[in-house]
């Protein structure tokens, strides 16, 4: 048997790549749309909860790519007391593996990979599902993933006003700082979630809940707005899908199942259901279901994570690692 060597990524190497927003984007756009035509595997996540009193769980996802030929799983915590230990509350591991003989691949730091996947898919989601000329983002939560929703939303539409709050003030506060310096624009920091939402034409929830809770009001959401609830716990009303004209998914099979996330509660009460879902969103990145059709339009993403992103970001930033000869090759067998 000849050598088997993996290749691997660590934080500093991805770091040191520094993928543009466009790279970003191109790599998961091209997921989405394999996801849509039907070249992919995604299996729903599963979860393991070690012990209750952690605070915290493990999320496992899994799947196949046809087109860049690869399969991947993907473990990660999400541990929401971790910032008193000055940690991440999400760290990630990808490894990827050849489809046809089972071969790890690679091992990559999943922990950025999993920010800025999901700050794509927020992104590529309002590309076709937001108005053209939405200039007011109000976005709830600071952690890792919400600056990469709002730095690639700004990106694409370079918003007259950025909102953002989350719960603790110093949280909140760097968030806000950060996002002037690497945006170069104001950032509007608000102490309440009614301030931060009402009348925007984006909105991005991504809270840090221990249960759910209602916080986000439906009364709060104008009409042709983009939502995109995401929490782990819910913070919407029940009520938030009846306003809206289409809902939209990442991935139906994940989202029918399971305890967690933002739309839980409008699964098990038949408000989102097979009948009433408009479309997955790779459905609609591939052209085979239409996103906005109006501007009156109001419309509502839920993504719960795609193993399908992870796996798509970790091959550009191993094909860009290679041209570059940054990261480490690793004996395997």
């Amino acid at each position: 048997m000849d050598p088997i060597y993996i290749d691997y990524l660590n934080a500093f190497d991805i770091e040191a790549l520094d993928l543009s927003n466009d790279e970003i984007l191109a790599a998961i756009e091209t997921s989405l749309g394999a996801q849509g035509r039907g070249e992919t595997v995604i299996e729903p996540r599963v979860h393991l909860e070690p012990d209750a009193s952690f605070h915290g769980h493990f999320n496992v996802l899994r799947g196949y790519v046809a087109p860049i030929g690869l399969a991947g799983v993907k473990v990660v915590g999400d541990y929401v007391d971790n910032y008193k230990l000055g940690y991440p509350s999400e760290f990630g591991v990808l490894n990827l593996f050849d489809p046809r003989t089972g071969v790890p691949k690679a091992i990559l730091d999943a922990t950025v990979i999993t920010d800025m996947r999901t700050g794509a898919v927020t992104a590529l989601g309002a590309r076709h599902l937001a108005r053209k000329g939405s200039k007011v983002l109000g976005h709830i939560g600071a952690r890792g993933t919400a600056y990469w929703n709002v730095r690639l939303l700004d990106h694409l539409y370079d918003f007259d006003e950025i909102r953002v709050h989350s719960r603790r003030p110093e949280s909140r506060d760097a968030f806000g700082a950060k996002l002037e310096q690497d945006l170069g624009k104001k950032i509007t920091v608000t102490d309440n979630w009614r301030d931060c939402v009402e009348g925007a034409d984006i909105v991005v929830e991504a809270s840090r809940l221990s249960e759910p809770e209602p916080l986000l009001k439906t009364e709060w959401i104008k009409k042709g707005a983009f939502v995109v609830p995401y929490g782990t716990m819910s913070a919407i009303e029940l009520s938030l899908t009846d306003i809206m004209d289409k809902l939209v998914v990442d991935d139906w099979g994940q989202c029918k199942t399971g305890k967690f996330g933002s739309l839980r509660a409008h699964v098990e009460t038949g408000r989102l259901s097979e009948q009433t879902l408009h479309a997955e969103l790779g459905q609609v990145v591939a052209g085979l279901k239409p996103g906005r059709q109006s501007e009156d339009e109001t419309i509502l993403l839920w993504h719960r994570g795609l193993s399908l992103s992870d796996i798509a970001l970790g091959h550009a930033l191993l094909t860009k690692a290679r041209k570059n000869g940054i990261g480490q090759r690793l004996r395997f067998a």
